[in-house]
């Protein structure tokens, strides 16, 4: 694939060939930021869920889940700092009319220098092979060390500005480095405004009576005013953990790159409840817990890397992001917090509910700190989809377009054909569909030369082909051929169930 522009075109457009990702009432010419998943899309979206939710809940017996309401009391926004605080500094191109966050201007900056060093360090790897230490080299060639610090220091300012709400140095500071806007490439830029992003609503029979709503920004809040609840009923003890995965909403006014930022996406979300003192320690272990689940789907290693956070929110004393490389570049795909006991004590204080729990071993009382794991389901979506698209040449000089999803997650399974329309082959192969759907999600698919039903399930992500001929009414066995390799094997009907089973069980991935 050419560029990384071109293959996120491509990734949009065979998303939605594919029965993957819509724009929302298209017919109406769509809704922006918002997008509707389609059958091949729901499927995925929803094994990504599954998979989440065992990995976190099935396999930790001290983790419970919870489905909270999408509207809550207003009164829990106000504790939770998002009345006040939930703002995203915006700056407008005076020639190009276009709208951006002025921190991401400065990050996407920051990241151009960190590919600038990351040049340096490939030259340097193909000079010195065996021979080179990579952690001395970065330390010491004077044009990495310079990208580097100058990036840390850009970083720092940044935050320390945003911290203070100095949105004048923020500006300043877009104007030193001489940010131009990526569509114009003017650099004519406007002063920088704070914008609330929680959507409004109304709740009540009219106008005059109804009062005043938020649509959930974030589904944690949903956990922390549920804490007692659950911690009681449950007869949980501390360190205890509360998943869930639901709806956010967010009235983002820069919403671009499909379904990365949208105004409408799903979180999926675990607090974790930690005695005071033990929360920096929990945070180094489910730094390393997320990041063995994302490298369970073999998505590639080097797609991945931890962002220490310079700005910290209000709330948090220690952050990271994993980011994924997308086809955009590195992004932000899943949050590590440690979000101390700010959330707690701010309902406690606003409820006047006692959020506390008593400890049997200190034989006391205490508010628990919390250490959050927040990833993005359309964001994992994303990135499961962009990285599995991919364009092959095969060896007799054809290429084919193929959708390499980890079979776990794969929408369906299994595509099973009959060689020909007619001689009781397709009878055959609806009772092959009827022994599997039990277990699996299988299509049946008639249409077109054998080889063209390859390369269509290829490129849907569909791992086997299960293909019935003459020779199957002799013997009993059908070919099966696997999407990545290709390879193609006879194998008895009634192993069919085992060969699929192995290949998309929990147990081999996450195991």
């Amino acid at each position: 694939m050419a560029n990384n522009q071109d293959k996120f075109k491509q990734v949009i457009a065979h998303a939605k060939e594919y029965g993957y990702i819509f724009s929302s009432s298209e017919i109406y010419d769509g809704l922006s930021a918002v997008y509707d998943y389609g059958q091949n899309g729901a499927e995925l979206k929803n094994n990504i869920k599954t998979y989440w939710w065992k990995s976190m809940v099935q396999l930790h017996e001290e983790i419970v889940g919870l489905d909270a309401a999408i509207l809550m009391h207003p009164k829990t926004w106000k504790a939770s700092g998002h009345v006040d605080a939930f703002n995203d500094p915006l700056i407008d191109n005076k020639d190009s009319k276009k709208r951006y966050r002025a921190d991401v201007l400065i990050e996407d900056y920051c990241e151009k220098l960190e590919q600038k060093a990351q040049k340096e360090i490939t030259k340097a790897k193909k000079r010195f092979g065996d021979d080179f230490d990579e952690e001395q080299f970065v330390n010491t060639h004077p044009r990495v060390v310079k990208y580097r610090s100058q990036q840390k220091e850009i970083m720092q300012r940044m935050a320390k500005s945003l911290d203070a709400e100095n949105l004048a140095d923020v500006k300043s500071l877009i104007e030193e480095l001489e940010i131009a806007c990526p569509e114009s490439g003017s650099r004519k830029w406007t002063d920088v405004k704070q914008f609330n992003l929680m959507f409004g609503t109304k709740l009540g029979a009219s106008a005059d009576s109804a009062s005043d709503l938020y649509l959930r920004p974030e589904t944690a809040q949903g956990i922390f005013v549920n804490f007692a609840n659950v911690q009681k009923t449950g007869r949980m003890k501390i360190p205890f953990g509360i998943a869930q995965i639901g709806k956010a909403f967010r009235n983002e006014i820069v919403a671009r790159q499909f379904i990365f930022r949208q105004r409408e996406f799903e979180q999926m979300e675990m607090q974790y409840f930690v005695r005071p003192g033990d929360e920096l320690k929990w945070f180094e272990y489910w730094k390393e817990q997320r990041q063995k689940w994302h490298q369970s789907l073999g998505l590639g290693e080097e797609n991945y890397r931890f962002h220490d956070h310079e700005k910290l929110a209000h709330y948090a004393n220690a952050a990271t992001d994993i980011e994924f490389n997308f086809p955009f570049g590195f992004k932000e795909l899943e949050g590590i917090h440690s979000r101390t006991d700010f959330d707690l004590k701010a309902h406690e204080k606003m409820s006047g509910k006692k959020l506390q729990f008593f400890d049997p071993e200190l034989n006391k009382n205490y508010v628990p700190y919390v250490i959050e794991t927040s990833i993005g389901l359309d964001r994992m979506f994303l990135a499961v989809f962009a990285t599995a698209l991919q364009d092959e040449e095969l060896e007799d000089g054809s290429s084919r377009t193929v959708l390499k999803i980890p079979s776990i997650l794969a929408p369906v399974k299994a595509a099973v054909f009959p060689l020909l329309k007619r001689d009781g082959l397709p009878e055959i192969a609806h009772e092959i569909v009827d022994q599997l759907k039990w277990d699996f999600n299988v299509t049946y698919d008639e249409k077109d030369a054998v080889g063209r039903r390859y390369r269509r399930q290829d490129a849907a992500g569909t791992p086997f082909c299960i293909t019935v001929d003459h020779e199957t009414k002799e013997d009993g066995c059908v070919t099966i051929r696997h999407r990545d390799t290709m390879e193609q094997k006879r194998v008895k009907i009634e192993e069919l169930n085992a060969i699929i089973a192995k290949e998309v069980s929990f147990k081999n991935w996450m195991g």
